[in-house]
């Protein structure tokens, strides 16, 4: 059965970024349909995957994770506008019976992210 996780990562603390929030779309052509927003939890997972089974179809998908909100919590003492406040990542499902974790290392000033396990 095939699922979609996600995690984010602050690289700036050394720590999970919890309540991050992040909604989850899926791209057909043109339209842009909303599917999930959650938030991150203390260890910066979700509560649960994003999609899993029947839910999760081949195609493209776009997660969009809401890091200016979760810095400014924080208290870090950034230029304005943030040099990055959310970022939209675009990746494909080629496999839905396949697990796909797509985690989110982020600082302020950079983000990287992986297929992970």
């Amino acid at each position: 059965m095939g699922r979609l996780s996600t995690h984010i990562l602050d690289t700036a603390h050394g720590r999970p970024g919890s309540d991050v929030q992040i909604h989850l779309y899926r791209i057909e052509g043109d339209v842009k349909t909303h599917l999930c927003t959650t938030r991150t939890q203390q260890d910066g997972r979700c509560g649960g995957p994003l999609l899993e089974g029947d839910a999760l179809l081949a195609g493209v998908y776009e997660l969009e994770f809401h890091v200016g909100p979760y810095f400014a919590a924080l208290g870090v003492d950034l230029p304005q506008p943030n040099f990055l406040d959310l970022i939209t990542l675009r990746f494909g499902v080629a496999d839905a019976d396949a697990h796909y974790h797509v985690p989110l290392t982020v600082s302020p000033w950079s983000y990287s992210t992986y297929r992970g396990s």
